[in-house]
Order: C-alpha cells, then sequence, then structure tokens
C-alpha cells in the first residue's frame, strides 16, 4: 500500500552517461558465523544485530558511542567501545577474526559534511580503508559497507534510479561513500575480499536520533513529542524514498548469505514528498497546529527513489513495510522512549521566535 502523496516516479531519462556493473548471480557460499558489526549501537546498527543475534550468529559490535541509540544489545554480543581510526582498532578486529564484517559507522550528515569535508572524509573514507585493511589481515572472507543511494547518485537522470547510473555526488557526504565503494573495489581485485556495497535510501525507524541534522522522520517525531512544531526544510515538494529500518536490518542479514557483490540499492523504489511525510506524523501525533517552512540545505538532492530489482534477484529481498504503518511505529516507539504523550506546540508569535532563535533541526535528507 502506498502513502498518500506517493506515487513510482516515471524514467527522465537525460542521455547522460552510464557506468556498467555487472550483474552477479548469487551462490550458496558457507553462511559466515562470527561477524563483526562496526556502529552496532547506533540507529541501523541494533536493528540489524537484533536480527543477526536471532539467527544465533557470534557478534562483536565496535562503536565509538557517540551516535549509540541507547538501547542495549542482546547479553552474548560483544561489545568494544573505540574509534575505528583510533590505536588498537585494527587489532580488535584481527584478534577476533570475522569470517564476515558489516560496516555501518559513518558521519551520516550532508550538512556536517559540507561545513567539514575533511573531517567527514576522515571517519567515512580513511576509517573504511583502516577497517579493509584489518580484514584482510584476519581473513575475513565478506565485507559489506553501508553506502548511500540518495547521495552517490546526485541528479539522477532516471527515477527510479538503477545500480547502473554513473555517481554524481553533490555533497562530501556523497563523494566520501563514493570514494569508499572505490576502495571495496580496490580490495576486492587485489586481495580476493567479497566486498558489497548496500546504497540505502532514506531509512527511518524506531531508535533513530531525533536530535542531529538529518532524519526528517525522527526530527518530526522529536519536535512533536517535545511541544515544538514541526518544520520542513524547502518547500516541501522534494522526495525521497523512505524504507523503514527493520527491512533494512533484513537486507544485511540478506546480504551475508549471499555471494553478490558490486553494489545493490536498498529502497523501496517509492518516492514521497517530505511534507507528505510530516502531514503524516502530524496526523498520527493528533497535532493541530501549523507547519513551518524554512530554507533549505546546500548539498541535498532535490529527488530521490532507488530502482530495487537487483535487491530482489540477488539478495531475494523486498521492503514489506508501508510508510504509513512504518511512520505509526516509529512515533509510537518514540513516545514509549520518551514516557510522555505529546505535548502541544505553542502557535503563536513568541513560539515562532523561539524557533529562529533555537535552530531547526529538520531536514529532507
Amino acid at each position: 500500500m502506498r502513502p498518500p502523496g506517493s506515487a513510482r516516479v516515471v524514467d527522465r531519462r537525460t542521455g547522460a552517461r552510464q557506468s556498467s556493473l555487472a550483474c552477479v548471480e548469487p551462490v550458496s557460499p558457507t553462511a559466515p558465523h562470527r561477524v563483526l558489526v562496526t556502529g552496532g549501537a547506533g540507529f541501523i546498527g541494533v536493528h540489524t544485530v537484533n536480527r543477526l543475534a536471532a539467527e544465533g550468529l557470534e557478534i562483536l559490535v565496535i562503536d565509538d558511542g557517540r551516535h549509540a541509540s541507547g538501547e542495549r544489545l542482546p547479553p552474548a554480543v560483544r561489545l568494544e567501545t573505540v574509534d575505528l581510526n583510533g590505536a588498537g582498532a585494527a587489532e580488535i578486529v584481527v584478534r577476533f577474526r570475522p569470517e564476515a564484517i558489516i560496516h555501518l559507522a559513518a558521519q551520516g550528515g550532508v550538512s556536517r559534511s559540507v561545513r567539514d569535508p575533511a573531517g567527514d572524509a576522515l571517519v567515512n573514507v580513511v576509517a573504511t580503508v583502516a577497517l579493509l585493511r584489518a580484514s584482510v589481515d584476519a581473513g575475513c572472507r565478506r565485507f559489506i559497507f553501508a553506502s548511500s543511494g540518495g547521495a552517490i547518485y546526485g541528479r539522477a537522470p532516471r527515477l527510479p534510479t538503477p545500480e547502473n547510473t554513473t555517481p554524481a555526488p553533490l555533497s562530501p557526504y556523497g563523494a566520501a561513500k563514493l570514494a569508499a565503494e572505490g576502495y571495496l573495489g580496490m580490495f576486492a581485485r587485489t586481495f580476493g575480499l567479497s566486498t558489497l556495497a548496500l546504497r540505502y535510501s532514506n531509512v527511518y525507524g524506531p531508535y533513530q536520533d531525533g536530535t542531529g541534522e538529518a532524519g526528517v522522520v525522527a526530527i518530526t517525531c522529536d519536535r512533536l513529542l517535545s511541544g515544538r512544531p514541526p518544520e520542513i526544510r524547502g518547500d516541501g515538494q522534494q522526495t525521497r524514498d523512505f524504507v523503514f529500518v527493520g527491512d533494512v536490518a533484513d537486507a544485511n542479514w540478506r546480504a551475508l548469505q549471499a555471494s553478490a557483490r558490486g553494489a545493490i540499492n536498498v529502497g523501496t523504489g517509492v518516492a514521497t514528498t517530505v511534507q507528505t511525510i510530516v502531514e503524516e506524523l502530524a496526523r498520527i501525533a493528533a497535532y493541530q497546529g501549523a507547519i513551518s517552512f524554512v530554507d533549505g540545505r546546500p548539498g541535498e538532492v532535490r529527488d530521490t527513489a532507488l530502482q530495487t530489482g537487483r535487491a530482489a534477484k540477488l539478495l531475494n529481498w523486498s521492503a514489506r513495510t508501508p510508510v504509513r504503518d512504518g511512520l505509526t511505529q516509529t512515533f509510537t516507539s518514540f513516545r514509549e522512549r520518551a514516557g510522555r504523550a505529546p505535548a502541544p506546540a505553542s502557535r503563536g508569535p513568541a513560539a515562532a521566535e523561539a524557533r529562529e532563535g533555537h535552530g531547526s533541526r529538520a531536514g529532507s535528507e
């Protein structure tokens, strides 16, 4: 079921060059049992670790703790609190000797990457390269990388966008993810490491940080629950491919079982306007006030949606959670964690002035 205001977007070919990306049929390899998950205490990480733990895997999480979700990891999961760029991280990887690695740790904000491109590259490129090197030293067979479909493709000539579209990132964040994918390919060719980049669309769901700059769903939930009116960056008609985090965790699990290499989109193929998302959350929260519009941010892509046929073929995966259901689950989770019902937001001029002074955290990323 599609949410109101969403539609299957049409092909918008402009004749732009496209790169070739071979379609690799999966085989039935011996599934890995010892798995290292970086960023495993974070938003996507916790859901992924829970999914893997339910399958009985031996799991080590490496997380620096700066973006931890606050949720407890399963008791059998080991946690090492360390920065991937810090001393000792590589030694931890080699000592654990994982059969597979799911690399989720990242600096995830487009706006932050525009302000500090070098800092973004340090986390999203340098740390990834160091982890790739450590994975080879540890005898790891499989390396799955959390990439970004929305940020890598840029102003894609075709929506939903297939994996063989020539990347044209508009932000340092997207450029860093693309650079990291290049290193994945090099390590595959040179060292025989089986690598796969999962190009996520806009992931949302329970445990996401609602106080940061990225993640319009989480930010809107946080504002509604803290008595602040929701905000929309830009005109609200920009579209995103919103995919529920539980579906993404399942894609991560399936990627461990498959032998597919290269890049695979992980999304729904459905474009939904940001305004539709915010209005639906306001309806769920029984919010009757106004929604404010503020300026957009540089580096953001106007429209994104990902073609997902490759995921269906190679991972036997497709997103199963309708956006409306996912938004309801997400808001309910935020409300339960907050321990209170939604507070009514003030609608007067004083509230508007306070919002301008506070600085918006809403975004279309």
